[in-house]
């Protein structure tokens, strides 16, 4: 493995840790907590039911709470996690992306996507990352620190707001679904991201009561944590960010590929499918003239075929949304429909990634970079 590329399974050390937040804990824990500063257990479904069901913010509108220990629940389970910073819109207000400060300056970001039949949004799971994929923002800027599981779940909750407040064109609406495809590699940070993930598919009041099938985990290819996803018991989808099919040039790409190579990564994906009978998706972003070649779409069908189950995989393609000053660019759209083409001669169910927010600097660490 390259000396330049730690492999990063947990906190940092050395770093001050975020607020503890309700949305850390289960509500056991959350009532242990509330019960040590000598309140009923109760409360603690009290306060998550502000939280996670009426999505409120102000302590004033929690009537429930007797005023004289409103604000020291508040205090110490729902301290402030999320400045926003920067809210940019595109596609009719239907598409925002949120630049956010955390407690100790560290920025994050966020999208909101509306469509038709759904509402997704895309989060963070770190501050940075320590990948260093080439033709990544957030990857170029390297890892500050992990995110607490409250500060993932924060963004969910953040955008339900502003949907059920009606600040997104369409009417009211809630959270469908979440994809950790924001700054950051969930698989390195799991701890908190499953934390997080629990927290979202948790019934309410314990959390938002999402369906584990509308959450998307993406990672680089980190073996052991794929493999640790899988026995979890929770149905979310795998998407295996491979972007080449030969270990030469995913060498190059994906870093992390000199520790687990094409064929072992998209081997341990497809033991993920076969174990929560969910289909995985591999994301793949088209660079021009870098792994766009017809004979590298031939040989990622080949690739995903191997396993004799075409059933168990989706390819999505990924127009690159290019940074200021890279050298790395999208694929001309005729070498786009060809490599589109050639998968689905393979017998490889393939789309392409609805480019929204490349207006506004959609691809992840883009906004946090210029702040």
């Amino acid at each position: 493995m390259s000396s330049t590329l730690p492999l990063v399974f947990d906190e940092p050390v050395g770093r001050r840790k975020p607020p503890r937040h309700l949305a850390d804990l289960s509500l056991d824990e959350r009532a242990d907590a509330i019960e040590a500063w000598g309140e009923p257990r109760y409360r603690a479904k009290q306060l998550s039911r502000h939280y996670f069901v009426r999505l409120v913010d102000d302590p004033a509108e929690m009537t429930d709470l007797p005023v004289d220990v409103r604000d020291k629940l508040v205090a110490e389970l729902l301290p402030p996690l999320l400045t926003p910073l920067r809210t940019l819109e595109a596609d009719g207000g239907t598409t925002r992306k949120t630049l956010w400060r955390m407690f100790d300056g560290a920025l994050v970001e966020s999208v909101l996507m509306r469509y038709p039949d759904r509402v997704t949004m895309c989060v963070s799971s770190q501050a940075g990352c320590g990948m260093a994929c080439p033709f990544c923002a957030t990857g170029q800027a390297g890892l500050q620190r992990n995110m607490s599981a409250a500060e993932i779940v924060e963004q969910v909750v953040a955008g339900a707001r502003a949907l059920a407040r009606d600040e997104v064109p369409g009417g009211p609406g809630r959270v469908s679904n979440v994809v950790f495809m924001g700054m950051g590699e969930p698989m390195a940070n799991y701890r908190a991201m499953i934390g997080a993930v629990r927290r979202l598919v948790a019934p309410a009041p314990d959390g938002l009561g999402m369906s584990a099938r509308g959450i998307t985990v993406s990672t680089v290819g980190l073996v052991p944590r794929m493999r640790q996803l899988a026995s979890e018991g929770l149905p979310v989808t795998l998407a295996l960010s491979l972007h080449a099919p030969d270990d030469e040039l995913r060498d190059e790409l994906v870093p992390v590929n000199t520790r687990w190579k094409v064929h072992e990564v998209v081997e341990i994906a497809w033991d993920y499918a076969h174990a929560t009978r969910r289909r995985v998706s591999i994301e793949y972003a088209l660079i021009k003239d870098v792994n766009d070649q017809d004979w590298r779409a031939d040989l990622l069908g080949d690739v995903l075929t191997s396993f004799g189950d075409w059933g168990w995989v989706h390819v999505n393609l990924i127009p690159l949304n290019p940074t200021p000053g890279s050298k790395w660019t999208a694929s001309r759209p005729e070498d786009e429909a060809e490599f589109v083409r050639r998968l689905r001669l393979k017998g490889v169910p393939t789309t392409v990634r609805d480019t929204r927010g490349r207006e506004i600097d959609g691809a992840c660490g883009q906004l946090a970079a210029q702040q």
